[in-house]
């Protein structure tokens, strides 16, 4: 698994960086099968962090994001988001074969 983190008007320090690895080793537990994930941290106007990512796994793309006022919830809020996506995704694998 590949994580490439970019920042849009911010600056992506290691502790942004070691919370969002930390938060993507909770969906390898579920598919292990990722591939590619990019994930763009934004400030838009003072007060909205937004987090968002684009996630490649094998068969589907998938995309989430979220804005709140801290960076570290959008960031936990996303994953959250990626995660329903992944279990959605593996259910539906699992369900036609």
């Amino acid at each position: 698994m590949q994580i490439d983190i970019t920042g849009h008007h911010v600056d992506v320090t290691e502790a942004m960086k070691s919370h969002v690895h930390d938060k993507f080793t909770r969906l390898e537990r579920h598919f292990d099968k990722l591939v590619d994930i990019h994930v763009i941290l934004t400030v838009e106007r003072k007060e909205l962090q937004k987090a968002e990512a684009n996630l490649f796994v094998s068969g589907q793309d998938m995309h989430a994001e979220a804005i709140t006022d801290d960076m570290y919830a959008s960031i936990d809020a996303m994953v959250n988001k990626l995660d329903r996506q992944i279990v959605k995704h593996k259910e539906k694998l699992t369900s036609h074969r």
